[in-house]
């Protein structure tokens, strides 16, 4: 009987364990530089994508320092940070406001970015709304960023393949 006992004990730890690592979380952690090749872009994607990426990710926080070039061939550089838990972060990307929020997907592999920016231009208020879905490869070495974007200029959509820093 305590046998039996001990086998049912150390097979619901085992299941608990399996069901815990199965829920481990990717770490997007690293420098990342957009591969236009690979990328999906088309001419109905998203404008000022990010050349390259550094991310930190700790814990359950998340720094993403983003290099845009503009048509000019000028740089410029933000940085957001976010907390992967729902909560709501404000930061300023591209000279704007963004209020952010990043979730995890039920499998914790993939990162749901949903972002506002509201701001005017010519006196007229002008709202951009995106969603960005994280996704790492198997071995680590690329990330995609699907990405969908809706402004007074339309929806726009695209698949951003970036590589990874040796």
């Amino acid at each position: 009987m305590k046998t039996l006992s001990k086998m049912v004990m150390t097979a619901a730890l085992l299941i608990s364990l399996l069901a815990w690592a199965g829920a481990a979380k990717v770490d997007f952690s690293g420098t990342w530089s957009m591969n236009a090749e690979k990328s999906v872009t088309g001419e109905n994607a998203p404008r000022r994508i990010a050349a390259k990426m550094t991310v930190v990710q700790k814990s359950d926080t998340l720094s993403i320092e983003r290099i845009i070039k503009r048509d000019t061939g000028e740089e410029t550089s933000s940085t957001e940070k976010l907390t992967m838990d729902g909560k709501e972060c404000v930061s300023t990307v591209m000279d704007r406001p963004r209020t952010s929020t990043a979730t995890w997907s039920e499998d914790g592999k993939n990162l749901i970015i949903v972002s506002k920016s509201v701001f005017e231009r010519d006196g007229n208020k002008i709202e951009i709304s995106s969603t960005e879905t994280w996704k790492l490869s198997e071995d680590g070495k690329s990330l995609t960023v699907d990405v969908a974007t809706k402004s007074p200029r339309g929806e726009r959509k695209g698949a951003f393949i970036y590589d990874k820093a040796k």
